[in-house]
């Protein structure tokens, strides 16, 4: 395995491997490190929880880092990425995190590059980390996926999360429903659709989602929004007791969640920050240990 770009080029095996080693490093393990090799992240959206959990993981394995964002590089000068790639490539890096807009560019770039590339979102494509980092918090909470209810709420249509999390679970054997606003509803992925009322009631997980304005065109009207097709308080109290709360964040409070539910018993919201962390220090030492580099 040299690249992870997709949710879809990982094997249950491997997703396996990569949640014990996870486990293992949340235990303490830090035995592997590579002090002698270099990561570039390269962030061209914004990014708080991504950019520096890879920052903060790749700092943990020992790795030098280095950063660019769209304005510090020669993008801005008309430079393409895979030029941009190569040429870190050409200087020493092993290992490159890339957030960019365009869908499926990344797929292009990677298999003509000698490093190791990972997707940390390609515009509504995919988002494959934070997808094995919600993986990961799922299954530390209920130890198997088989027979689980998820239910992925929210702008289903733009969201690359829904995308990654989708495939995954329903391949490893979980039943995925979906809660959207008509027009922010995406068939490609399932027609699985259900309401916000309904998905109270039965799910074992529920994933909100932020509404992603900037792949919006015009202004989203968030007016109703909460109590239409959000976790209300009254929703929150059907839930089942063993039930429990994602999202990728950031998090609107007031929007797709009443603003005392993000902290509440049933959410995992800042543990799956945490284990973002520990998951993509698996991640890397995975690819590291089977890939090129």
């Amino acid at each position: 395995m040299k690249h992870l770009l997709s949710m879809r080029e990982l094997s249950n095996l491997q997703l396996e491997k990569i949640f014990k080693l996870a486990k293992s490093i949340e235990n303490g393990d830090l035995s592997v490190t590579y002090p002698d090799l270099f990561a570039a992240n390269i962030f061209l959206e914004p990014s708080t929880r991504t950019k520096n959990s890879f920052y903060m993981a790749e700092k943990r394995l020992g790795l030098d880092v280095v950063e660019l964002d769209e304005k510090e590089s020669s993008l801005t000068k008309g430079e393409s990425l895979y030029d941009t790639l190569r040429t870190l490539e050409a200087l020493g890096v092993k290992l490159a995190v890339v957030r960019q807009s365009e869908t499926g560019l990344l797929s292009k770039v990677a298999e003509q590059l000698s490093i190791s590339v990972i997707n940390a979102g390609d515009g509504t494509g995919e988002h494959p980390t934070q997808s094995l980092l919600d993986l990961y918090t799922i299954k530390d909470e209920f130890a198997s996926f088989e027979g689980l209810k998820v239910v992925i709420a929210g702008d289903i249509k733009h969201s690359r999360v829904a995308r990654s999390n989708a495939y995954a679970l329903a391949r490893l054997g979980a039943d995925v429903y979906f809660v959207a606003k008509p027009e922010w509803r995406d068939d490609t992925i399932s027609e699985d659709y259900i309401s916000i009322d309904e998905a109270v009631d039965m799910c074992d997980v529920l994933m909100l989602l932020r509404i992603q304005h900037e792949r919006h065109e015009g202004v989203c009207k968030t007016t109703q929004y909460l109590e239409d097709y959000g976790l209300t308080i009254e929703r929150e109290a059907r839930m089942r007791k063993e039930s429990i709360i994602l999202h990728p964040a950031p998090v609107n409070r007031g929007v797709e969640i009443e603003e005392s539910l993000v902290e509440s018993s049933k959410s995992r919201i800042f543990r799956q920050m945490t284990n973002g962390v520990t998951v993509r220090m698996a991640l890397i030492r995975h690819l590291l240990e089977e890939g090129t580099a």
